[in-house]
This record gives C-alpha cells, sequence and structure tokens, in this order.
C-alpha cells in the first residue's frame, strides 16, 4: 500500500514539472498577483483633486489654501488665480469629466468674520459617486479646518464647514460598488465563457472537425463571439436592472449609450478569452489563466480603491488596462448622466485596445486552428499505420507522429 502511495505522490509530480504551462501557472501568477494587490488595494484616499473657489482673496483665505496642500491628501488648485479659469457655475462639468473631485468655496467676508471671532461659513462640494472618498474628504477638511481656526484665532474654532455631495446626497457606498459589479461580471464571464468554450471544443475534437469543413476560420470565431456578446448582453442588462432596483439606485444617463459602449467593451473581453484559448491546452489551464486576468483586471481598474492611490509605475499600467475605463463609463452614465463628451478619452483607450488585443487574437487563432487542421489530415492518414488508439497523444505531439511513421515504413 505505501508503496503505491508514495509511487502516486511520485507519478503528481513527474507529471507536474513536466507541464511547463502548469509551472509558470503555479509560481509565477501568484507572485505576480501578490505584488499587484499589495500596491493596488491601497484603502487610503489621498491627492485627492481639488478646486478652490477663493472670494475672499485675503492674506487668511490663502493661508487656508496652503494649509489644504499640507500632507498627501489634497491636491488644491485655485480656479481663479491658478490654471485654467473656471466659474463655478462649471463645477458639476469638471466632476463629470473627472477633472475634480471635491471644491472648497471660500466667502468673500471670510477674513473680516475671522478677525472679528464670528461665525464664518465655508461651502464644501464633493463627487458622491465615489462615497468613501467623499467622507474620507470631508473628514480631512474638517480635521484641517480646525487646526487652521485653532492656530489663527486661538480660540474654540468658529468655522463651519458646510457640505454636500453631488450624484449621491447621502454618499452611500452602494451607489459607488453596484455599477462596479456589474462591470467586474460582464469581465468575468466573457473571459472564462470564451476561454473555455473554444478550450473545451478542441479537447472533444470538435474543433478539427468543423476546420476540414467549408466554414472558414473567420466565419467560425465570428459566429462563437457573436453568440457570446449576445448572451453576455443579455446577462449584463439583467443584472444591472436588478442592482438597481434591488438597491434602489437611480439611473442618471442613457441605456443606449451605456449597452453601446458595453458593446464596445466586449470588444476587448472577448478578444483577450479568444487569446487565452490559444494559450492553453486544457480547460483547467484555461480557467486558471482567465481568473489570473479577471483579478488583475479587476485590481487595477479603480474598482476598489482610486487609481491615484497607487504608485507612479502601477498608474501607467493601468493605461492598459481596459475595466478601468469601462468602469469610469459605466459610474458616469449610471451616476451622474455623463455623455460621450465626458468621457471620449476613456472611450478611445478602451477602443484601442479592443482592437489590437482582437486581432491579435484573431489571428493567432486562425494559425493555430489551420495548423490543428493539418494535423488532423496527417493523423487520418497515417491511421491505418499505427492505429486510432494513438490518435490523442499525437494530436498533442506532431514529432510523435513523424518518428512512428518513419519508423514503421522502415520495417
Amino acid at each position: 500500500m505505501w508503496r503505491a502511495f508514495i509511487g502516486i505522490i511520485r507519478k503528481e509530480f513527474i507529471q507536474g514539472l513536466r507541464d511547463k504551462n502548469n509551472l509558470r501557472m503555479l509560481f509565477v501568477m501568484p507572485v505576480i498577483q501578490l505584488v499587484v494587490m499589495g500596491y493596488a488595494v491601497n484603502t487610503d484616499v489621498k491627492r485627492l483633486q481639488l478646486d478652490v473657489y477663493d472670494f475672499s482673496q485675503s492674506a487668511h483665505s490663502r493661508q487656508l489654501i496652503e494649509a489644504f496642500k499640507a500632507g498627501d491628501y489634497f491636491v488644491p488648485v485655485n480656479r481663479q488665480l491658478e490654471g485654467e479659469a473656471v466659474p463655478l457655475w462649471r463645477l458639476e462639468e469638471r466632476f463629470l469629466g473627472k477633472d475634480a473631485e471635491m471644491a472648497v468655496i471660500i466667502p468673500q467676508d471670510f477674513s473680516e468674520k475671522l478677525v472679528a471671532g464670528d461665525p464664518v461659513q465655508i461651502g464644501w462640494i464633493a463627487d458622491g459617486s465615489d462615497a468613501n472618498a467623499a467622507r474620507m474628504g470631508l473628514g480631512y477638511a474638517g480635521q484641517i479646518v480646525r487646526t487652521f481656526s485653532n492656530t489663527i484665532t486661538g480660540r474654540k474654532p468658529n468655522i463651519e464647514l458646510r457640505y454636500d455631495y453631488l450624484f449621491n446626497s447621502e454618499a452611500e457606498s452602494r451607489y459607488f460598488m453596484v455599477p462596479g459589479i456589474v462591470a467586474t461580471l460582464l469581465t468575468m464571464l466573457t473571459l472564462m465563457m470564451t476561454s473555455m468554450a473554444i478550450v473545451r471544443e478542441r479537447e472533444l475534437g470538435t474543433l478539427e472537425q468543423v476546420m476540414v469543413t467549408p466554414i472558414s476560420t473567420i466565419t467560425f470565431m465570428m459566429g462563437k463571439i457573436t453568440a457570446f456578446a449576445i448572451m453576455s448582453m443579455v446577462i449584463m442588462g439583467v443584472s444591472l436592472q436588478v442592482g438597481l432596483w434591488w438597491f434602489d439606485i437611480p439611473f442618471a444617463g442613457s441605456h443606449l449609450l451605456l449597452f453601446g459602449l458595453s458593446l464596445l467593451y466586449l470588444l476587448s473581453t472577448l478578444g483577450l478569452g479568444m487569446f487565452i484559448s490559444t494559450l492553453t491546452h486544457t480547460q483547467q489551464q484555461a480557467m486558471f489563466l482567465a481568473w489570473f486576468f479577471s483579478i488583475f483586471t479587476m485590481l487595477t481598474s479603480g474598482y476598489f480603491t482610486p487609481i491615484a492611490n497607487m504608485p507612479e509605475w502601477l498608474q501607467q499600467v493601468t493605461l492598459i488596462n481596459p475595466m478601468r475605463y469601462y468602469i469610469e463609463i459605466v459610474r458616469g452614465i449610471v451616476l451622474k448622466g455623463a455623455g460621450m463628451a465626458d468621457f471620449y478619452m476613456s472611450v478611445v483607450g478602451m477602443t484601442i485596445f479592443g482592437l489590437v488585443i482582437f486581432a491579435f487574437a484573431a489571428l493567432r487563432f486562425h494559425k493555430r486552428a489551420r495548423e490543428k487542421g493539418n494535423m488532423r489530415i496527417l493523423i487520418s492518414g497515417a491511421s491505418g499505420l499505427i492505429g486510432s488508439a494513438l490518435l490523442p497523444a499525437l494530436e498533442r505531439d506532431g514529432h510523435t507522429l513523424i518518428a512512428l511513421t518513419r519508423k514503421r515504413g522502415s520495417q
């Protein structure tokens, strides 16, 4: 019994070490995920883009602005003195375009009331679509204002921060999470469904059977992709409507625009799933690789934590992540009612990635399918010599076929 037990263990180790694809998946990918998660999953909220509207233009107001610059929590820009002059009434447009996340409004009589010891009110407006950042930003601002008031007056803080959240008046986190969950589900579903379905057909032998029919590779590929796209859009639509209804989240934008851009996003995910199918030989490998890519895209998309909190090098990596752009689009349309002009750069980035990965995957799939079809024909011609029992092994290793055929011929 023990000899058999040890033999099985030894056999599994030998078999596992022979498969280089499995070795890469088991050792390289977990290390990559560990490094990425260590940098990407950062719950600190820093470097918030803060628009400053200083109607006082006094020494005290400038001191307060400098107080917001201290630390690494805000990046304040005085919209009347620095950069592009933007009137207050255009603040919502800046929130829609992700150009600003918060704004502080200093009244004209700020300095006079501060010196006289009278109560002073400061306006604070935050983009409520990211509820966590909005709440934490308000907490940071409250602490900064209290410290500033103590330092200037030496008395009990008499500056009141009057705040408001746009697009999410109660700053509820479900407004932020539900659209992100829908984007995540669509990504994981299409990646796994596409990669595993194609590999399953290859394992069963039906892919090679189709390749020897008059159906072209492009026709076969587009037929499968279209079916997956239709199923994915139906599932996405149902999931989104259920989520919005169950959690009572208003839909502020255009359904037609959301579904049109979702179809564009599928160009990336289905192309990536098809590319994974060309790298793997079994459904287990395809599932593992699709899971790896799903986790990677989710962590670097801004779904959990803001991209601005990540290291500079990782922020550059997120530029090739299509889910980053899609999450911005979904949240912008659902929560803010944003239009194409508000996130056109996200649409451009998502389109470029989708076209590149889909074209590359299609070329690789066509090349591999043609090679498989040629190998199938060669194997069929040699089946009378070497027996049908060896066909699965020969399909996995063309060199074995050549060696056995030559040996048979020499006899």
